[in-house]
């Protein structure tokens, strides 16, 4: 019989990561649908955009109360009676991502102690939690309030959640590392294209002669979204310690590749191995190059190409607004298009990092993705919409696929005990890209048009600076190499580590009703997938219509 200590225990731990040892028969595709569940919702990140027009009328509604051009950023955080200006709320882009790097390097090593159904909660509790403090900064209108509930609290969430599933998901699937960490990753893409659609519907609902409908529909996805995180993160099952695909050997080419360790490191040991810093710069270099494209990639279209976009046989600054308008919607779909490939490129490339190796992955992103950025001028000099648009969509799968391969790479490279602690310090390149990509891309464009240059040239000296970033990031890629021994844990580290992330060979030990038969119905499964499924598909739908107004 228990006692009232076991019991209190029992009741306080249901978030323990000894809890969610999956049972016998569990079945290990509901994992990915739990995992896209958080990400379709945290990935809204890059869909915050679509906000800012609105917000930018928050209190003149019908058009902007504009504030004093004067006025200075730190007073604007705290002004009451006039509009924000967009570049202000585009702020709140650069706290996501350095957040999002920063967050998930502080509370990596406490995920893999902490498991990730845990992390899971915390991470719905803060993004969610802070869409209703931003909901509050709209209502009384206070940018602070956004920068700190969403950027902020927000932002750690976004960190904890991405990087929740990771070391799980390469648990459950040893046979395919790189598609179970694309199918995930591939979530968080596709946030935008579910929650884009559904913040502009809600807006138009909540819309009124007084409102702008915002906060409204801040507290409304606040609620979904925290609904579908805490379904995702309660479905979360961690695999007993040693398991394997049933039937599943490690094939002999497996162990002898040089470049897969049977071995484990230590997170905090990562900052003094030089393929960490490595593969840092490789991801860094990755990503800054696709992030400055993937901001400015319908700028650039309109900028290029002008009037030809229409029919028009006029450059950019040449065209009325009418024709801008018209032009604005095709660039419109371009963004549209470009994202799907993003998030496909996610799950393709990854699967296909498991047949040709992380390492040769990377080597066809530097050197394809270099000849890609080159051609984009030359597009542009040529009037070549179909290749310039080919261009720009191969280069943002890649884009994507960089993102959903590095896990897996890290699992290669330093094992898989602490893999998620390991990614989440790796996401600091990340944080980093997100200031350089931009920066670059948008410095440059300026310092171009300062010069007088053409609109349809001032990309131009800006992607072969790109190409010099893949070139870095390929010869940092050629020269990954296996780690020595010493950086591996010893046998007894291992297990000490083992202790404090609670592993356990078999559920049972655990004694916590886990160990029971979890045999998952087929039904189930179904049930999950289509949980995340519909959304996605109703999200690519809505795209899919803007693309049409591409073609």
């Amino acid at each position: 019989m228990s006692t009232p200590q076991t019991s209190t225990a029992n009741a306080s731990g249901w978030l323990d990561k000894e809890r969610t040892i999956a049972g016998p028969g569990f079945n290990r595709w509901l994992v990915p649908p739990a995992a896209l569940a958080i990400h379709l919702c945290i990935g809204m990140a890059y869909g915050f955009s679509v906000f800012w027009l609105p917000l930018s009328k928050a209190i003149g509604v019908s058009g902007a109360k504009t504030c004093p051009a004067d006025m200075s950023l730190l007073t604007e955080l705290f002004a009451s009676n006039c509009d924000w200006r967009i570049s202000s709320l585009g702020w709140m882009y650069t706290l996501f991502f350095v957040l999002l790097g920063s967050s998930a390097a502080i509370w990596g090593s406490w995920l893999e102690h902490a498991g990730p159904r845990k992390a899971g909660v915390v991470s719905a509790i803060c993004w969610c939690g802070g869409l209703l403090i931003s909901a509050l900064g709209v209502h009384w209108h206070q940018l602070w309030m956004l920068w700190v509930g969403s950027g902020v609290i927000g932002g750690i969430g976004l960190g904890l959640g991405y990087i929740s599933p990771v070391s799980t998901l390469i648990k459950w699937f040893p046979d395919r590392r790189g598609m179970a960490t694309g199918m995930a990753i591939m979530g968080f893409g596709g946030g935008a294209l579910v929650g884009s659609p559904l913040a502009a519907e809600l807006m138009k609902y909540f819309a009124s002669p007084t409102g702008v409908g915002v906060w409204q529909t801040f507290v409304v996805m606040a609620v979904i979204y925290f609904l579908f995180m805490m379904a995702g993160a309660l479905t979360y099952r961690i695999p007993p310690s040693g398991w394997k695909p049933e039937g599943w050997t490690l094939p002999v080419a497996h162990v002898n590749n040089a470049m897969i360790t049977q071995n484990h490191v230590h997170a905090k040991k990562v900052w003094g191995i030089p393929q960490f810093w490595l593969i840092w710069m490789v991801l860094c270099m990755n990503v800054s190059a696709g992030i400055g494209v993937i901001g400015m990639a319908s700028p650039m279209l309109q900028e290029m190409f002008g009037g030809s976009l229409i029919g028009v046989a006029k450059k950019f600054g040449e065209l009325d607004a009418k024709e801008l308008a018209a032009i604005g919607i095709i660039a419109a779909g371009f963004a549209a298009l470009i994202s799907l490939f993003n998030i496909g490129g996610r799950f393709v490339w990854a699967s296909l990092s498991d047949k040709i190796g992380r390492k040769m992955t990377y080597v066809i992103f530097f050197v394809l993705g270099g000849l890609l950025y080159a051609s984009i001028p030359l597009s542009a000099a040529a009037g070549s919409k179909l290749m310039f648009v080919a261009a720009v969509c191969i280069i943002l799968s890649m884009y994507g696929g960089g993102f959903a391969t590095i896990p897996a790479y890290l699992a290669d490279l330093f094992g898989t005990q602490m893999v998620g602690a390991i990614h989440g310090r790796l996401l600091t390149a990340w944080a980093t890209a997100g200031i350089i990509g931009p920066v670059v891309v948008n410095y440059m464009r300026e310092y171009q048009i300062g010069l007088g240059i053409p609109r349809d040239q001032v990309y131009n000296q800006t992607m072969y600076i790109l190409v010099g970033f893949l070139v870095i990031g390929l010869i940092c890629n050629l020269a990954v190499r296996p780690l020595a021994a010493k950086w591996f844990m010893t046998p007894e580290e291992l297990a000490e580590e083992k202790r404090l992330a609670h592993d356990r060979a078999v559920a049972s030990e655990v004694g916590l009703g886990t160990g029971v038969d979890e045999r998952t119905p087929a039904s189930i499964v179904i049930i999950a997938w289509a949980f995340v499924g519909i959304p996605l598909a109703w999200g690519v739908y809505r795209t899919l219509q803007s693309v049409s107004k591409f073609f």
